[in-house]
């Protein structure tokens, strides 16, 4: 047994007219869902008006290049593949003959999207900054300082990480790494610290802002299961990386499969206008907490005139809650700080670069990112706050959104990992949850029932497919696609009715702008017709499991208590770990617990170890090295309760 899943850090649409406009993932829909593959038929007005004739964005991810990786697929010491760059030769080998809108099953802004990220290798943003882009889901950011360097957000793997620095080496010498610096806690942004530091920080600094151990190892522990299943989807990663199935997620192309490590860090942010000097390099930190993740900052390099915008301004519209599964973030404080950062950095930087994606040049042009992304946040959360207070419901707020034309036509607000219409049911369930009033939507059936209902009231199954065929054809795609689900959760041994539904998640993947789309639709498409299939993800090293303090992974196992298995039980035990007494005490079905420096007088065992001796029990390593006292057949009758997680559960099946 393990006390989180090791799957857990890492993962992984269109109508008619006027509502099918207002789904920015998607400005093709329309006559290309209806099933018309005519190029005419898949780029309607929204698509065409976009500015494809500018080429910034290809000058400026170009801009600086030094070399390519070409060492090969990256692998484990047990040749497990990371990371193979040449998956995505696809997307720089098809474009020269296909003009900016690419192959008929990538809708053309994906396909421009998924081009520019298909870029990897060393490039110089400024003087003394560097990048590896193109080698994770993220970048690796590398300052040189006055003896050696400075590196930031170390990707996701160990292995990826360790094979970035190789890169940037060869081309720039052999440095030591003086700091490494978090941006926040996202795993790909922390993940491959021990292929920067193999060794563990010793006497180099690691800096990261406040609450960073705290989300580092929280965000995915109580529901890692499910977020990994789901991040499984969003990511694609069971999906082909070529032009009919895979071509990204829009923040990058995929996340690596390597070695995760946590370093904690040896100071804290926890104040804008903080300065600290790395190897001579000074830095002025600004603390964006409740943006893109709970903890993050940005920082000012004033001396270089370059400005790290960490994962608060990127070249695409990002999540409010992302797919795989999250809390719900502020985009009214998102859009307050990037408010804040336009007066930081306007007039104090040349050049802006994030943890995603390629640098902003210019210091008019780092205004203009900011101020565009700053009113894509603030303009979704008001005018979504507004329409809840017109008694309008998540679904039908974001069926009829659309953003302002002077910020829709802008690249980097284009919902290729984000998207209006998620976005939007976020912005609402922040405020209102998951309830929109109406009573009949207070009980509801779950799935397989209503599935059963539906059909039976429809005249069974084959009727069922007979009018989803209908309304495809009229190309109300997504209705038929909920009848086809009803049938396939009705039964789902009817062989039509998956192959059915799958073809129209395959129409429907391979029209929307939104890569997190395309990829849920095209793997539920794969999943229909071949089944499950499970899911290569990152291992996780000890130093993820260590950083859990015990609180969190008692807590872990909380949620893992099978309560009407454990009614009955009354049981309570003490862990003695590092001077402290844990007390646990399950009854009624909860597991609960308390700290104090003293036994407890009603502790049927108590267990005397370390932490490293917890982690190997729950691991189910055994109980070398722990000294039990008292009744030992209380620990089996605890963990016989334990519920293991399932982490390749249907989800486009019953």
């Amino acid at each position: 047994m393990t006390p989180m899943n090791r799957r857990g850090f890492v993962a992984a649409a269109a109508a008619m007219g006027a509502a099918a406009a207002s789904v920015s993932l998607n400005p093709q829909t329309a006559q290309a869902l209806a099933g018309h593959r005519s190029r005419e038929a898949r780029t309607p007005t929204r698509t065409d008006g976009l500015p494809y004739d500018d080429e910034t964005d290809f000058a400026d991810a170009d801009r600086g290049f030094i070399a390519a990786f070409t060492g090969g697929p990256i692998t484990t010491a047990a040749g497990k593949t990371v990371w193979d760059p040449a998956a995505y030769r696809f997307l720089t080998g098809a474009a020269d003959g296909e003009g900016h809108e690419g192959p008929e099953t990538v809708d053309p802004s994906l396909w421009r999207q998924a081009r520019l990220l298909s870029r990897q290798g060393l490039y110089r943003v400024t003087d003394r900054i560097y990048q590896v882009r193109g080698l994770d889901l993220s970048n690796m950011t590398i300052v040189e300082g006055d003896t050696g360097i400075i590196v930031i957000d170390p990707l996701i793997s160990a292995e990826t990480a360790s094979a970035a620095l190789r890169l940037y080496r060869t081309h720039r010498g052999d440095r030591a790494v003086r700091a490494m610096i978090y941006t926040h806690p996202h795993v790909d942004h922390f993940g491959g610290c021990r292929g920067v530091l193999p060794d563990g920080a010793g006497d180099v600094p690691v800096l990261a802002p406040e609450g960073f151990m705290e989300h580092a190892v929280s965000e995915n522990v109580y529901v890692g299961t499910a977020m990994a299943r789901r991040a499984a989807y969003m990511y694609g990663s069971t999906l082909p990386k070529d032009a009919s199935a895979q071509v990204g997620c829009g923040l990058g192309l995929t996340v690596s499969l390597g070695t995760v490590g946590l370093i904690a860090p040896t100071r804290l942010i926890g104040t804008t206008g903080e300065e600290v000097v790395l190897d001579g390099v000074r830095i002025r930190f600004q603390m964006t907490p409740g943006t893109e993740c709970q903890e993050e900052m940005n920082f000012l390099f004033p001396d270089l005139r370059a400005v790290c915008m960490a994962e608060n301004a990127t070249h695409t519209m990002h999540n409010i809650l992302t797919l795989r599964g999250a809390q719900v973030r502020d985009a009214h404080a998102w859009a307050g700080y990037l408010t804040e950062s336009i007066g930081l950095y306007d007039g104090t930087a040349d050049v802006a670069f994030a943890s995603h994606h390629w640098p902003t040049w210019g210091n008019d042009a780092i205004v203009d990112l900011l101020t565009h992304q700053r009113d894509l946040y603030g303009y979704l959360h008001d005018q979504t706050v507004r329409l809840i207070n017109r008694g309008m419901t998540g679904i039908e707020i974001a069926e009829t959104f659309r953003l302002p034309p002077q910020l829709e036509g802008v690249w980097a607000n284009r919902g290729y990992y984000g998207s209006l219409s998620h976005n939007v049911k976020a912005v609402y369930q922040r405020y209102m949850g998951w309830f929109d009033g109406n009573p009949a939507r207070l009980w509801e059936h779950p799935p397989v029932e209503e599935a059963r209902l539906w059909v039976e009231s429809l005249g069974g199954q084959a009727a069922v497919r007979a009018r989803a065929r209908h309304y495809a054809d009229r190309g109300e795609l997504r209705f038929a696609v909920t009848l086809l689900n009803h049938a396939v959760f009705n039964d789902p041994r009817d062989s039509r009715a998956r192959r059915q539904l799958a073809a129209l998640y395959t129409r429907l993947g391979q029209a929307v702008e939104n890569a997190v789309w395309r990829n849920f639709y095209l793997t539920g498409a794969q999943e229909l017709l071949h089944g499950i299939t499970p899911h290569a993800t990152a291992t996780l090293g000890p130093d993820m499991y260590l950083a859990l303090t015990v609180g969190q992974i008692i807590d872990s196992l909380a949620v893992r208590v099978d309560g009407p298995k454990a009614w009955s039980l009354r049981i309570a035990v003490d862990w003695h770990i590092g001077g402290e007494h844990w007390h646990l005490r399950l009854a009624n079905g909860l597991l609960t617990w308390t700290k104090d420096t003293r036994p407890a007088a009603d502790a049927g065992l108590t267990m005397t170890m370390t932490k490293p001796q917890l982690i190997a029990l729950l691991a189910g390593k055994g109980t070398d090295g722990i000294t039990m006292t008292g009744d030992r057949a209380l620990l089996p009758r605890l963990l016989s309760v334990l519920e293991t997680p399932e982490p390749e559960f249907p989800i486009v099946t019953p």
